[in-house]
């Protein structure tokens, strides 16, 4: 029940106690406002980690070949392992049902890409259909390469956004002829790529047509598949892991790499790589709860030792008050009531302050690895009641303590 002398009382100890009211409440408002700036770049830091993995399919499984560095079953190190068309079709064969997208590439680095007389150095790919999934590109004009496309060989071209902004500004592409080392292809789509101007300078043919105009006969470059996700991110993981471990097994031992061998074939998995970043962000989110739990439990302690004080200097008062007739509850409750209102008022004050600080200068911050720090609804409600029972627990031993003193005790303290 709302009782205004009981809050009148309560303002005028406050009053009488300015300077320690303001520290106190000083010291509980900087703990909550460090804690929800801390949450807000934890936050920022899982935000930017999965945009960066947003660029690129998280459930991709990559197979690159270089030179072997062991000699195994006779065979001297030093050994170039090169893919083929085949490698690609066995893969495929072997694990459809465990594999999503897939695309082989055949990549032509730092081609010269001519159009009139603009020139520019562009990465020219001869990748399959599904490699526009893998690399999570967005097709803004026209189409992306399709299987008739690599049936035929046709020589047809897909550009990034930085392409057409760098060589035909205002102009459509589509339609027009490109010449890439002297062979025509013809514009049939534009993309853009989460991963910006880094990933929007290469341009994509079909991969058959690429090994034919760039003397590339059946060889490839690479493979790429994706694992389509299995209800939860660890089953995902396992199966992922399993065809990666069966995929670089398989391929060593046709080409009789030794299995210790990790320079002549490489496969990267971004599921275990996303396992171990999301972990990191995890960590670090829980140091920065334990860092801001504690700045908050070091206001409240202080807290609890101003109400011990006050206690002690109110213990006549008290024992008037019982000697009166008053029941311990509200005794407990007087305590209790000051405790809370000094640490909500100072915790909501923190609270407030650091979303602002938050709102103001999140959008500031350009860090590839922090994006948007801030704090939801949810975590801020959170913190209000964390304040409403640290300061009720901070409160209620000295008021305890008030409650069990006696009349008679009480009136003889000096």
């Amino acid at each position: 029940m709302f009782e205004i002398e009981r809050w009148q009382e309560i303002f005028e100890t406050l009053r009488k106690n300015k300077l320690r009211t303001i520290l106190t409440g000083i010291s509980v408002a900087s703990g909550i406002f460090i804690l929800i700036i801390l949450l807000g770049f934890s936050s920022g830091i899982q935000n930017g980690v999965e945009e960066q993995f947003s660029d690129d399919a998280k459930n991709e499984i990559s197979i690159r070949t270089g030179r072997t560095t062991k000699s195994y079953k006779g065979l001297n190190p030093n050994r170039y392992i090169q893919l083929k068309n085949e490698d690609f079709a066995d893969v495929n064969q072997d694990y459809d049902n465990y594999l999503e997208y897939r695309s082989a590439n055949y990549s032509i680095w730092g081609s010269q890409v001519v159009y009139k007389n603009e020139v520019g150095n562009f990465s020219v790919r001869g990748v399959h259909p599904d490699f526009q999934f893998i690399e999570a590109s967005n097709i803004v004009e026209g189409r992306f390469i399709n299987q008739s496309d690599i049936e035929e060989a046709r020589k047809i071209i897909v550009i990034g956004t930085k392409v057409k902004s760098e060589m035909f500004k205002n102009q459509n592409p589509i339609g027009e002829v490109v010449s890439v080392f002297g062979i025509n292809f013809t514009i049939v789509g534009v993309y853009s790529d989460p991963g910006g101007a880094r990933e929007e300078d290469n341009v994509y043919v079909p991969i058959s047509s690429a090994q034919i105009a760039f003397n590339g006969s059946d060889n490839i470059r690479g493979m790429s598949f994706t694992v389509p996700m299995l209800g939860s991110f660890n089953k995902t993981l396992e199966v992922s892991n399993a065809l990666t471990e069966s995929i670089e097994a398989q391929i060593k031992q046709k080409y009789m790499v030794s299995p210790e061998d990790r320079s002549a074939v490489r496969i990267g998995n971004t599921l275990e790589r996303a396992k171990k970043i999301y972990g990191l962000s995890q960590i670090l989110s829980l140091v920065f709860w334990f860092v801001g739990l504690g700045t908050i439990v070091a206001g409240v302690v202080g807290v609890g030792n101003i109400m011990i004080i006050i206690v002690k200097e109110r213990t006549k008062e008290i024992g008037i008050r019982k000697a009166l007739g008053a029941e311990p509850f509200s005794i407990v409750s007087m305590i209790l009531q000051e405790a809370i209102f000094v640490t909500m008022f100072s915790g909501l004050f923190g609270l407030i302050v650091g979303l602002g600080l938050l709102e103001i200068v999140g959008p500031t911050i350009e860090n590839d690895f922090i994006k948007y720090p801030q704090v939801d609804f949810n975590t801020a409600l959170y913190t209000v009641i964390i304040l409403v029972v640290a300061g009720a627990l901070a409160g209620f031993v000295p008021a305890y303590r008030a409650a069990k003193i006696k009349p008679i005790v009480a009136l003889r303290d000096e």
